[in-house]
Order: C-alpha cells, then structure tokens, then sequence
C-alpha cells in the first residue's frame, strides 16, 4: 500500500490563476496546470529567497519532498515559457491550515489539516485525539 499523501502547508492562495500568452486565441492554447503547493515552493525559495530547509519547514514537507515540488514546477514554467502555453492554477493536496493534535491514549503529538473530517493517530490509530495548541486551546476553534 502506498504512503499517503502528505498535505503541503501553503499560507496564501495565489490571486490570479490563469495567464496566457499575449495575442494567442484562448481556445487554441494548450495548458500547463500548475498545482497551488507548486506556486508556494517558488514563492518561497525564489521570492522570499529562503533556502531549502526553511521552505520544507514552512510548508510541512521533508526537504527532498519540497525538491520534487519545485523541480516539477519550474520544469511546467519552463515549457509552458518556452512552448507558448497557457498556466492554470489549481489542484493539489495543500492546506492553509495546520492543526497539533494530542493523542489521549499514547500521548503522542502530531500535525493534520483543520480540513481533515476523521484524525487518527498515526501512532496507535486511535480516534481519541484533540487539538493542541499553545494554552491548550484552539485558536481555530475547531472542537476536535
């Protein structure tokens, strides 16, 4: 059974997500589809010119993981530049928000995303989990 995919932490969706080449027909042009953890690894290590451990840090990823991410995604800029091609934003296994959570049976203290309907530990796979953070709240207010 294959690992499951782990979400990537973004901290703010792209406004714009679709750009094309000037003077090209819309309905002629081929797409390169961009994913939205794609965009945030070029945010990060070509706009705020953190290096790679700071990145993988920010977005929750091992830093081989954040390689892949970013050598994908100038690999798609790349052709879409260089082939006349159109960039669209979407998709992805990303979150903007991370919750800690407290295994009640094991003790043990994990990261999932607020958008996650079931959580378990991945530990023990119990259900007896809650949100932690600091102060023992919250903030999110997510009840977990």
């Amino acid at each position: 059974m294959p690992r499951p995919v782990k979400w990537r932490r973004v901290s703010r969706l792209p406004k714009e997500r679709y750009f094309t080449p000037e003077g090209k027909d819309k309905l002629q042009l081929e797409e390169v589809v961009l994913k939205v953890e794609e965009v945030e690894a070029m945010r990060l290590k070509d706009i705020e010119n953190l290096n790679q451990e700071q990145c993988a840090e920010k977005m929750n990823i091992s830093r081989q993981t954040f390689q892949l991410i970013i050598d994908r995604a100038r690999n798609k800029i790349a052709q879409a530049l260089v082939e006349g091609k159109a960039i669209r934003i979407k998709g992805g296994n990303y979150t903007v928000n991370i919750c800690r959570y407290s295994c009640s049976e094991c003790g043990n203290q994990f990261d999932e995303p607020f958008e996650k309907n079931k959580v378990l530990c991945p530990r023990c796979t119990s259900e007896d989990v809650r949100c932690y953070q600091e102060g023992g709240f919250c903030a999110k207010r997510c009840r977990k």
